[in-house]
């Protein structure tokens, strides 16, 4: 994938696209002049492509980003910025959701990209996966969570190693972001009024610079959080 100018147009599949991180990708992506492509559940701003899909569908993920890319004529990029997470102890949270969070964070970032690859491949482009923080550091009550960003963190790695030469393959690990994400938890689990929390738009601009680099050049793995966060290291 060459670098994005204003103008050039890449078409980038952004996972999670109608808010938080993907939000902000989408965003940075059209101000750069790119085509951003939408995988969610909720609609992105308007103009922008998307198809209505359940991440932890993983099959549907799969026939929903064959279609988009169908659609939009090819693909340069996929960022799979889609997550969630209930925190709880392991013996509180349901077995149904426990597995809900697994499936959206590590499955359907390799049934996305699986189905993308083809694209990817003819394009010569660009794979941005996103972990956390907690892909690297383990906490209490997020078993679940780490265990899926662990994930990502190994399947990244595997496949940036996979695909060598023929797409660029970065990790990125975000710190908390101000985001949507906290809302609906407990009060126990939601960062505090003087949390260190990173904008969305600077992690954003992250993904952009993996995105932007020349051919032959590939940003392996960027930790990005605000700078007195204490879940990173």
């Amino acid at each position: 994938m060459t670098a994005m100018s204003p103008g050039a147009g890449p078409t980038v599949l952004v996972t999670g696209g109608s808010s938080g991180l993907g939000a902000a990708v989408v965003a940075a992506v059209a101000a750069s002049g790119g085509r951003p492509l939408v995988l969610d559940r909720q609609p992105p701003v308007d103009g922008v492509s998307w198809t209505e899909c359940d991440l932890a569908d993983t099959r549907a993920a799969e026939v929903a980003t064959q279609h988009l890319a169908e659609q939009a004529g090819g693909l340069d990029a996929v960022v799979t910025a889609a997550g969630m997470d209930v925190p709880g102890r392991l013996a509180d949270v349901p077995g149904e959701t426990w597995d809900r969070i697994v499936a959206v964070d590590l499955l359907a970032t390799a049934a996305v990209i699986r189905a993308a690859l083809p694209f990817l491949q003819t394009s010569r482009g660009r794979i941005v996966t996103v972990a956390s923080t907690l892909g690297v550091k383990a906490v209490s009550d997020a078993t679940a969570y780490c265990a899926a960003k662990f994930g990502v963190v190994g399947f990244t790695r595997a496949l940036a190693a996979e695909l060598a030469g023929q797409v660029g393959v970065t990790l990125l690990i975000p710190g908390g972001m101000r985001t949507a994400f906290f809302d609906e938890r407990d009060p126990q689990y939601k960062p505090g009024p003087d949390a260190n929390l990173n904008d969305p738009v600077d992690t954003a601009a992250a993904v952009m610079f993996a995105l932007n680099q020349p051919p032959g050049c590939a940003v392996r793995e960027l930790v990005v959080c605000a700078e007195q966060e204490t879940s990173y290291p």
